[in-house]
């Protein structure tokens, strides 16, 4: 854990307090300790300079008289976020001796949710406890708190193992380039990849030594292809290119999940330049949704106007002659 300092009170006021420097520990843990001098003559609440763990503002409140012989100290917040912050902490009383420790053993126990500005927690404790810690009218309270994040989801981790390297199994050599990867994640990704590296075929054996050639494909797409199936999101450059070699490798692999994020990104791209090429692609690959969206697109006069002066249509007309009369039908009224 690290130290975001101290706050000291004495006399009743908080030194350097027309300063208050926000404390900064660096770390998703840390520590601060309040410092009460004069803890006799303290009659109302104590409030702690702002420290800084885990990316979030705290302060410390301390309530020294309340009732039925027990003392109040809470943990706030101080600015709210959209999420709620999770953070497990502990209030210590400490003698001189401990101040210059560096560290204390990991916290255990309940993790609290800290919603809105001003959100706090508390811990009350018998005022007994205390007292023995009070020497010459001073005490020390250290509060320990570890903001705790959401644990990584599985494709995470998938897209982590895959970016380290660690435990490939298998190489593929595509567009002059080659790309490590763990064939128990794509044969259980895939039916065509499960076929192709546990089969009896020579890419079925186990190695690392001989390499996969992937024929037909470029290699910034088998790149995002790879990426994908390990849970990693697709590249938003040159969307509209991309994705439909992506949309054809989806099909080619047995990947209905990225072919649907392939359509649903194709349907958005849908342009002058792009209409042609992707009704055939569409139409190819039996996607209705994709041809739907296409079809409304031409269904604008001055939009079919444009199309048809592109390269995109003259290969549509000589390919699929099929969907020119689709499109005069759907122009009819």
């Amino acid at each position: 854990m690290s130290s975001t300092g101290e706050s000291i009170f004495t006399g009743g006021k908080l030194l350097d307090d027309d300063a208050t420097p926000i404390i900064n520990a660096g770390a998703t843990s840390g520590y601060h300790y309040l410092v009460v001098e004069g803890h006799s003559r303290c009659r109302g609440s104590i409030c702690s300079r702002i420290f800084i763990i885990g990316g979030q503002h705290w302060f410390i409140y301390y309530y020294p008289h309340a009732d039925g012989g027990l003392i109040t100290l809470q943990l706030c917040l101080l600015e709210g976020s959209v999420d709620p912050v999770k953070a497990q902490f502990e209030f210590t009383f400490v003698e001189e001796k401990d101040k210059k420790e560096l560290a204390r053993s990991r916290i255990h126990g309940e993790i609290f949710e800290f919603r809105g500005r001003y959100d706090h927690h508390k811990k009350v404790l018998k005022r007994e406890v205390s007292e023995k810690y009070v020497k010459d009218d001073c005490f020390i309270i250290r509060c320990d708190v570890v903001v705790v994040g959401e644990p990584p989801s599985m494709q995470e981790n998938f897209t982590e193992l895959l970016l380290s390297g660690l435990g490939t199994d298998i190489v593929f050599g595509v567009g002059g380039e080659t790309f490590a990867a763990h064939r128990c994640v794509l044969a259980a990704r895939s039916a065509v990849f499960r076929a192709l590296l546990f089969s009896p075929m020579k890419e079925g054996t186990p190695s690392t030594t001989s390499v996969v050639q992937i024929d037909d494909m470029d290699a910034a797409v088998f790149k995002a292809m790879l990426g994908f199936m390990y849970g990693d999101s697709l590249p938003d450059e040159n969307e509209g290119v991309l994705m439909q070699h992506l949309f054809v490798a989806a099909d080619r692999y047995d990947l209905p999940l990225l072919r649907a994020r392939c359509e649903e990104m194709l349907c958005k791209h849908i342009g002058v330049s792009t209409a042609a090429t992707i009704l055939v692609l569409a139409d190819q690959h039996g996607c209705d949704k994709l041809k739907t969206a296409c079809y409304g697109f031409l269904g604008c006069p001055a939009n079919l106007k444009a199309v048809v002066q592109t390269e995109g249509f003259e290969h549509l007309q000589r390919s699929c002659p099929h969907l020119m009369k689709d499109i005069i039908l759907r122009m009819l009224p």
